[in-house]
């Protein structure tokens, strides 16, 4: 009674109501929205067949439909609760998230210097590894020559010997910077 458990989602197939009150919803939102363009259409002087009205409402709902199945699924619990102190965005832009969720651990390097270099560190060297394997096909371990004349001295010193203090904001930007132009 104390605990919180999420109903488990119907299966596609087997929704509350069914089939015939999703074609019951949709017969009446199509026949609404066909009833309105029509007047709309004659209020202003034009006549456009039935049929083809109906077509395009049925073509927008369909749209409707296909776009709200390809909505990218809600944040999990655990993502909210690793990077809970970053404010909440009221938009849905992608860009602005990836920015928000580099945000707070970034700014480890100087209010946590420990964390910074137990999770940011090793977030830097995976970017790092894994854009050298897939525009070079090198990895550190197997041609660390290859990998340090690609990387350049200032990224390669801080991914193989991290100072004990992490580095200054300025000195991050010019890392992430050579990062990208890996």
């Amino acid at each position: 009674m104390l605990r919180f458990e999420e109903e488990a989602p119907a299966p596609p197939g087997k929704r509350r109501g069914g089939r015939a009150r999703w074609l019951l919803r949709t017969l009446l939102v199509t026949g609404a929205a066909t009833a309105v363009l029509v007047a709309g259409l004659r209020a202003v002087g034009f006549t456009v067949s039935l049929p083809v009205l109906v077509a395009g409402v049925l073509a927008l709902l369909g749209v409707r439909e296909v776009t709200a199945r390809l909505a990218p699924p809600p944040s999990s619990r655990r993502h909210a609760r690793v990077f809970r102190k970053v404010e909440p965005t009221l938009t849905r832009d992608a860009l602005g998230a990836a920015v928000k969720r580099w945000e707070l651990p970034l700014g480890w390097a100087t209010s946590e210097p420990e964390r910074f270099t137990r999770v940011v560190l090793p977030r830097i060297t995976e970017l790092a590894d894994e854009r050298l394997r897939q525009r070079h096909g090198v990895t550190r371990e197997a041609d660390p020559v290859r990998a340090r004349a690609l990387l350049g001295e200032r990224l390669w010193t801080f991914l193989e010997a991290p100072g004990r203090r992490p580095p200054s904001s300025r000195d991050l930007a010019a890392i992430v910077a050579e990062l990208e132009k890996i």
